[in-house]
Order: C-alpha cells, then structure tokens, then sequence
C-alpha cells in the first residue's frame, strides 16, 4: 500500500516473532527496537512519527527517544485497557510533539505532565480515509473474485454485516472460547456476514484456530472469511453495511463517522471514547444475537466527528512543518 501510494520505502524491519503470545510480542518489541535503532542511525532522520498503542510503535519510540530524535506520537490520550494502553502512555512520555484526535485526549495527555503547547487537535487520520471513502462508495470490483477468501459466495444485495474481531492481550487465553460466542451469534442471525481475520497480537493463534475448527463442525453458510482488503475497498463495504460486530477500534473511531451501526463485544475497547453508535455486550452469543437484531432493525445513525472531521492528514503534515522540534522537554511545574 505505502509503494502504490507513490512512496519509496528505505528500509524494511523483519522483527515478528511466530507463535501469537505474550513471550512472542515481548521478543518482536525487542527484535523491533534493535533493528529500529540501525535504521534511525542510517537514515538520520529530522523528526520520527509514530501512531498509537502497537508493540512497534513501542519500538520506534524507545529508539527515537534513546538516539535524541525529535518524536512525534498520534493518536495519544486515549483510553482502551489492557496493554494497549499501558503503551500508548508509555509512548506519550517519550514523545516531544503530540496530535491527538480529541479534546478529552489532548486533557489527559496534558495531565500526565507533557506541555500544552507540545500538544494540538488535529483528529485521527483514519477519519479521512473513511471521509474519503464515503465520498466514493461505489466498490467497482466484485470482492468475491477480486479478493478471494474462504466461504460461500454471498448475495449482498439486501444487506450484509461486517465481523472483526481480535484477541485481547489480556485474556489472551480465553481467545478461542470468546470467538466461538461471535461465530454462534453471526451463525444464527442469518445474515450475510463478511468476516476479517484477526490481527497477529497475543492470543490471535486462538482465535483463528476457534474460526478453523468451528468452519469444520458447523455449516456457515451465511459467512465469507477474508484475509485483508485495502483500507479504502474495507471502508467502503463498511459504509454499505448494516452492522459491524467484533472488537476492533474501526467500530469506534470510523464507523462513529459513518455513522454504522456496531456490536462491540468484550473488554478490548473498554474506556475508549465512543459515539452513539456503538452497543456493549459481553462474550455472551444471546447477548450478540440481540445486539446484531437491534442494530440492523434501528439503521443507519448519524455522522459523528467525536475523532475528527476528515481532515488530520493535512493538519499533521502542516504542524510537523511548522512547529519547532526540540528533544528538550521543559518542565511545566
């Protein structure tokens, strides 16, 4: 995506190491802040951008931070349990600039010590992916042939339901009993589901291990499993959607602008600032099934900018050109 988006990429960090658990994520951080410390050192680069909660941008932040390189951090402040939020905190300590998506985010940045005028609202870029999706919701290929999968070819004529769902670090033990709740609910709402593959944190071995084996005992004829789409195509059968069910922050930060209906299920997003737009329910499939049925039987909701208005891109790249870039860090007290 970074190629076809017309950018040439430097240099490429191998550091993910296979097996999905918590000893594996500790490592690929490890693997990641060696390998990152090298690249930085060869590229020598004016400013380091990083997003987020991900064991990489732990990585990249710990580097830029040790060899004094000014560190920007998007997408601060905010809270979602678990390890993702003891990183993006984490993260936001070592940064020198912070964008952030909100106005409550930017008052916790601000209370966790870092300087007011460090800190600026520029919204979530992901927003103006999805602004620029729904400005062109037509997906002119057939996603079926175009992007293969596994699972029945779909009429997706009277409406679908859009599935994610990941593993929570946390719990990550419990990751193939919680998707087996989700795979009962969706199995028995009748709906065509279209259903992305979990990410590769701790526990993503069970949960796609529980979607294997469910697919073997069960008859899912109403489920299509996709690997990956491109974000814009993604976004696009998201808007068309009737609902989304699962555990991702998409449900939270770009449907809220869509205005898409969404089940969140779990802890994964517990605290994260949430529009009108999303339902909690627990990993209980009464709990899904009830939640997927109002969802689709209330409809489309309207737009909210709670994470931006679609324009953070443009911001960022303004702020990072004109703000002064400094690793000293003066004291606000």
């Amino acid at each position: 995506m970074i190629e076809r988006e017309g950018f040439r990429i430097d240099r490429r960090v191998y550091m993910i190491v296979e097996g999905e658990n918590l000893v594996t994520s500790a490592k690929s951080t490890g693997f990641g802040l060696a390998e990152m410390a090298t690249v930085l050192d060869n590229l020598a680069p004016d400013v380091v951008v990083t997003v987020a909660d991900r064991f990489e941008t732990m990585a990249t932040a710990v580097a830029a931070a040790y060899m004094n390189l000014p560190l920007v951090h998007i997408q601060g402040g905010e809270i979602t349990g678990s390890i993702d939020e003891k990183v993006r905190h984490a993260v936001t300590k070592l940064a020198d600039l912070h964008f952030v998506a909100s106005e409550k985010a930017a008052e916790r940045v601000i209370r966790m010590g870092e300087r007011p005028d460090a800190v600026f609202v520029t919204g979530c870029p992901s927003i103006d992916v999805a602004k620029a999706a729904i400005a062109n919701p037509e997906i002119d290929v057939d996603v079926f042939d175009a992007y293969g999968g596994v699972g029945a070819r779909l009429d997706l004529s009277k409406g679908y339901i859009v599935v994610l769902q990941h593993p929570v670090t946390t719990e990550y033990g419990l990751s193939r009993a919680h998707v087996e709740e989700t795979l009962h609910a969706v199995a028995e709402c009748g709906l065509p589901a279209l259903w992305f593959w979990p990410n590769v944190d701790a526990g993503s071995d069970g949960t796609s291990g529980g979607i294997r084996a469910f697919r073997e005992t069960h008859a899912l004829p109403n489920v299509h499993f996709f690997k990956n789409l491109p974000p814009e195509d993604f976004l696009r059968l998201l808007y068309a959607s009737r609902c989304i069910v699962g555990n991702s922050s998409v449900a939270i930060r770009e449907c809220a602008y869509m205005g898409v209906p969404a089940v969140n299920i779990g802890s994964r997003q517990q605290g994260r600032d949430r529009g009108r737009n999303v339902v909690d329910v627990d990993y209980d499939r009464g709990a899904i099934l009830a939640a997927i049925r109002r969802n689709v039987a209330n409809g489309r909701l309207p737009s909210d900018s709670l994470y931006g208005e679609g324009d953070a891109g443009g911001r960022i790249a303004d702020l990072i050109a004109r703000v002064p870039l400094s690793i000293e860090k003066r004291l606000t007290y």
